[in-house]
Formats: structure tokens, C-alpha cells, sequence
């Protein structure tokens, strides 16, 4: 086999692979967000389904929803615009450690030396929402 031939053979051989693999891991990428989504979708109707059960909804039962409604919005961005968005994470923590902190003062009455850290890391989170930059717009 003369060498022009395999160089054409290899690097046709290369792009066909190189195709394939980007289609492995884009359909991987696509079941997996529908798989997260659905698995949220799933945990939010359950939840609202103990507090349909339980007769009534709590603030850390309603900071819980507003976390499945970030995690979605999350999924929903990333399907879009195949970026991450940080920022929703980030939002996802703030409530997270807010439903905390709400959490450990119904069951204490006090507040302790837990409740300044983790008022310490909300803030923090807070800053670093400011600080980390958004993604370009399409409108320019």
C-alpha cells in the first residue's frame, strides 16, 4: 500500500471516528439532562405531595421547592446553551444553606457559633455571584 494511500485511508478513518464519538457523547449528554430533569420533576412532586399529605407547607418545605425550581432552570439552561451556569449553582447553595439555618433555629430557639458560619458562607456565596462574570448575551 502506497503511503499517500494510507495517510488518505487513516485521516478518513480519523474524521469517521471523530464523528461517531461526538455523537456518543452528545446523545449521552442529552439523556443524561433528561434523565437530572425527570429525577427533579420526580423529587418536587413528591415533596409537594408530604406537604399536600402533612396539611401545611413550611418556609424550609417552601425553600426545598425553590431549590427543585433552580435545579430545573439549571437543566434547562445547560440543554439550551450547553454551558453551565455556575450562578444557578451558587443560588442553589445560598437556599440551601438559608433552609439550613431556618432549620436549625426552629429546632434550637438560639442561635450558636454554626449559625455565623454558615451566615458567613452565604454571604460568601452572595459576593461570588457579583464577582463571577455573565455569559455574553446574544443582543449584543
Amino acid at each position: 500500500m502506497k503511503p499517500e494511500r494510507f495517510n488518505e485511508l487513516h485521516s478518513g478513518l480519523k474524521v469517521w471516528s471523530d464523528q461517531l464519538g461526538n455523537l456518543l457523547i452528545e446523545a449521552f449528554h442529552y439523556l443524561a439532562l433528561f434523565v437530572i430533569g425527570a429525577s427533579i420533576v420526580w423529587s418536587a412532586v413528591f415533596a409537594y405531595a408530604g406537604m399536600v399529605a402533612q396539611g401545611h407547607a413550611t418556609i424550609g418545605d417552601i425553600l426545598l421547592l425553590f431549590i427543585y425550581l433552580e435545579l430545573g432552570a439549571m437543566v434547562g439552561i445547560y440543554f439550551k446553551t450547553n454551558v453551565m451556569p455556575v450562578r444557578c449553582l451558587i443560588y442553589v447553595a445560598i437556599t440551601a444553606l438559608a433552609r439550613l439555618v431556618i432549620a436549625d433555629v426552629s429546632a434550637h430557639h438560639e442561635a450558636g457559633m454554626g449559625m455565623l458560619w454558615v451566615s458567613a458562607a452565604i454571604l460568601l456565596l452572595a459576593i461570588s455571584t457579583r464577582v463571577i462574570l455573565k455569559p455574553p448575551s446574544d443582543n449584543g
